[in-house]
């Protein structure tokens, strides 16, 4: 497979995850407050995130039962389907279709993501998963602005009908990569592991030396920025922003900075190899927080909120690149899809915890003590990531690539 059509498949695969996801998590909750419900109701709205926090639990069923192409078209049509269907419902009398169609997605679109991670470390060579990674990051971006921009735009100069609509023909298109997609037959299936030892499957990977300490240390290296990163917008309106200022600093440029971060960091994970890109990007992004120390104590004013959006985004897409990266080089090619999301399930939950430790300390204490506390877990993470990885601890498959440029 040529490197134009891995980059090709990637792109649309990652963007037919993040726009659904984009819809249902930032358009949807504007369009059931329009239509009357209450926020206790939209609330429930949350649980869409449980297909990607529970998908470890059947990612060892996608890694060994058929093909990705089996896997990738069946899913990606049943979603151009959903959007189709979700078209004749009136979003008055239907919010509990509309919630179960919204779920119904997710859980297709964590199925996918399962397929296409497993997908990206078989058919990537080592210098090209940096480059990957910046397609990930920014190419799920762009579907989530697809999703919770652009159709929202549609819904607003049309109806929920055309929306929809365009839902769909957007899915489509992210289809046809996946028709030339071709990759080497499973494995015969008496070499298949059985249903039972599939269900558990997940465990066994755990087991693997030095998984378990990997996995600590990329929650480490996670947590003090996202324990910042969920105060950001009620700090934001606690200052004194508008609605309409906070929306144009995150919405607008917050995800123009991401996007210039995504290829940024993979390209420099591209060039630098995976030492440099991990401890560059992650002290930076730690650095990013400063900004946000630096206004809670009220320093800057608001040109001191537009550097922190900036930078957070920018650098903070960068390290996420840089740490995908190397979750991809410690994913086994034979067990790649529940490998890389036992990590990445690893990190979701990570981002909820710290998300509710950020929110008990700055409830206690204020944002400025926080946001600083962050800026140190931040960067002790890093470089203890960095440091235990240096002498050797963490997969066995990271050390040809670690230190490599």
């Amino acid at each position: 497979m040529s490197r134009s059509h891995k980059i090709w498949l990637l792109t649309s695969l990652y963007v037919a995850q993040g726009l659904p996801y984009g819809f249902f998590t930032q358009a949807l909750p504007v369009l059931l407050r329009d239509a009357g419900l209450s926020l206790k109701a939209i609330s429930a709205t949350s649980l869409l995130f449980l297909p990607w926090a529970l998908k470890f639990l059947w990612a060892p069923f996608v890694d060994h039962r058929g093909t990705r192409r089996q896997w990738l078209l069946p899913l990606q049509l049943s979603a151009v389907v959903g959007a189709l269907a979700l078209s004749q419902i009136d979003l008055g009398r239907g919010f509990l279709v509309v919630l179960a169609a919204a779920f119904l997605f997710n859980v297709i679109a964590a199925c996918q993501d399962v397929a296409t991670d497993g997908l990206a470390v078989r058919i990537l060579d080592t210098r090209e998963r940096g480059l990957a990674n910046g397609i990930q990051v920014g190419a799920y971006r762009i579907g989530m602005i697809l999703g919770g921009g652009l159709l929202l735009w549609v819904f607003a100069r049309t109806d929920w009908a055309t929306m929809f609509a365009c839902m769909a023909v957007l899915l489509a298109v992210t289809v046809l990569p996946v028709l030339w997609l071709r990759e080497p037959p499973p494995p015969a299936a008496a070499l298949r592991p059985s249903a039972g030892q599939l269900a558990a499957g997940w465990i066994q990977r755990l087991r693997v030396p030095g998984m378990g300490a990997f996995i600590a240390l990329i929650c480490f290296y996670k947590f003090g920025d996202s324990m910042v990163a969920t105060l950001i917008g009620p700090f934001m309106r606690d200052s004194g922003l508008s609605k309409e200022t906070i929306a144009l600093m995150k919405g607008t440029v917050g995800s123009v900075a991401s996007l210039g971060g995504a290829a940024l960091g993979g390209w420099f994970a591209f060039r630098a190899g995976r030492r440099a890109a991990l401890l560059a990007c992650g002290l930076l992004q730690s650095a990013s927080l400063l900004f946000y120390v630096a206004a809670a104590h009220g320093i800057g004013g608001l040109g001191m909120f537009w550097a922190g959006t900036v930078a957070e985004h920018l650098l903070g897409s960068m390290a996420t690149v840089a740490l995908f990266t190397l979750m991809m080089d410690a994913s086994d090619p034979e067990h790649a899809g529940t490998d890389y999301t036992l990590l990445a399930c690893a990190i979701v939950f990570t981002m909820g915890l710290a998300n509710f430790t950020g929110a008990a300390i700055a409830d206690a204490v204020g944002y400025a003590p926080t946001f600083l506390a962050g800026f140190v877990l931040s960067v002790a993470g890093c470089l203890v990531l960095v440091g235990s990885l240096d002498a050797r601890r963490g997969p066995a498959r990271l050390q040809p690539v670690w230190k490599a440029a």
